[in-house]
């Protein structure tokens, strides 16, 4: 999720206690639209690994129906930690409303009504005491993985460490959001957690993770445009390291694949083994320019013209690495 989205879930969009328990419980039927009519149509297999529940004031029936829209067949629910006021959440007060509405709980609930379409994840913030007892009692009831890990630390300290331990520990993969001097500090570091964690899968995402597939990247250039030159960091560790993976989604995903659309095709090429398809998008309709989801399985199909390599990025790899998705 990129900066304004998380932002705005952490906050509740501040609507007030009634509006707000009124969006979040609506009906979570979604009938209208049938299941992947557009997986079908195309006669593809369609996994996304980035979704939110109650994500920009969107409900849930609208995040299904939006779901079903985009041809998916499965999707990875992503909820927030504990909505704490500290520096690392970035939140100006706690929120215990918010925390019952996208924490795991919320996310675990529509998997168990859906159980067909989604799965979901484990997550908390990082460097409070509570981390590894709350990461492992979501584990212990279904939870696939830990993430979207979006806080204010440095992606190679004490904290993370913590959450990479009980991901170890559980066999389960991270999904990090790289946001510089925002959330997961150091990115260019980066590498000594993937070669001291061997054994754990690692999802990259955000602004961060895909301005970094060009080596001339400006740090401070969340969106940039132009040409790549390619062996940027993110390229390299996508090479050089077996457990590192990339998350495709988002506005920032979108971004890094048209910005130069000869470099995305090679991109594509030499990574196939190592990317997954995802949305990260509130939109409602599952279709359009407004819909980065949509835009990213269009340029998926556009450039990725082999079947096989297509389909590894569409579900293949995501079966491989996550748990409940096979």
């Amino acid at each position: 999720m990129d900066t304004v989205g998380w932002n705005a879930l952490n906050l509740g969009m501040k609507l007030d206690r009634r509006g707000f328990l009124k969006r979040a419980t609506v009906s979570l039927v979604a009938a209208s639209v049938p299941r992947f009519s557009g997986a079908e149509a195309k006669g593809e297999e369609m996994i996304d690994i980035h979704q939110h529940v109650n994500y920009h004031a969107r409900t849930n029936a609208e995040m299904i129906a939006h779901q079903r829209a985009m041809g998916m067949s499965k999707t990875v629910l992503l909820p927030s930690g504990s909505q704490l006021a500290r520096p690392s959440t970035h939140l100006g007060s706690s929120n215990g409303l918010a925390a019952r509405v996208f924490g795991p709980g919320a996310a675990q609930r529509v998997a168990a009504k859906y159980p067909g379409e989604f799965v979901w994840f484990a997550n908390e913030v990082p460097d409070i005491a509570e981390t590894k007892a709350n990461l492992e009692y979501w584990l212990e009831r279904g939870a696939c993985g830990i993430g979207e890990q979006k806080f204010g630390v440095d992606c190679d300290g004490k904290a993370m460490r913590l959450v990479y331990d009980v991901a170890k520990a559980y066999e389960v993969p991270v999904l990090i959001h790289f946001q510089h001097e925002k959330y997961n500090f150091g990115f260019e570091r980066f590498h000594k957690i993937l070669e001291a964690y061997p054994t754990v899968n690692f999802f990259g995402h955000a602004q961060t993770w895909w301005g970094n597939i060009d080596a001339k990247h400006v740090q401070t250039d969340l969106y940039p445009k132009g040409p790549v030159t390619p062996g940027g960091i993110t390229d390299r560790y996508l090479s050089d390291y077996p457990n590192m993976f990339g998350d495709l989604s988002a506005g920032s995903g979108l971004n890094a694949m048209r910005r130069d659309m000869e470099h995305a095709a090679g991109f594509f090429d030499r990574h196939q083994d190592k990317l997954c398809y995802a949305s990260d998008c509130a939109d409602t309709v599952g279709n359009g320019e407004k819909c980065s989801g949509a835009g990213m399985r269009d340029v998926i199909r556009e450039l990725v013209t082999d079947p096989e390599a297509r389909a590894k990025i569409f579900s293949g790899n995501a079966k491989r690495l996550i748990k409940g998705l096979a």
